[in-house]
């Protein structure tokens, strides 16, 4: 079940996400989506994930555009190399930058980087 977090809900995922088992993340996604009419934050917690492949693509795209098309954003925390290598060999690392915590994301503050993210840049 989503969070809510400062006006900013919260969906987090565990263990391995492939074709078999991504169903939960899908409805996840979908639950915070509908609970929160207007403008959309969303922060994907995917920290405690030890496998993704490309099955986690199609549900995070269509939030992202639901997100942007909601004047909010979405924001992936991850620290997963797999994860990482979904999104860079997808083209999409740029849309789904990495972040260390849910906090980080909140402040756009990007892994790695130390600095907030310009607004609308990546989110």
């Amino acid at each position: 079940m989503p969070e809510l977090f400062e006006e900013c809900r919260i969906v987090r995922a565990h263990g391995e996400l492939d074709a078999q088992t991504v169903a939960p993340l899908v409805r996840a996604l979908a639950e915070a989506r509908a609970a929160r009419p207007g403008r959309l934050r969303l922060i994907v917690d995917l920290s405690r994930v030890t496998f993704s492949d490309g099955s986690i693509l199609a549900p995070l795209c269509e939030a992202w555009s639901d997100c942007r098309g909601r004047g909010g954003w979405i924001r992936i925390v991850y620290d997963n190399h797999t994860t990482d290598l979904v999104f860079r060999c997808t083209g999409l690392l740029d849309r789904f930058p990495a972040y260390a915590s849910a906090q980080d994301a909140w402040e756009g503050r990007t892994a790695g980087t130390g600095a907030p993210q310009a607004p609308g840049r990546h989110s």
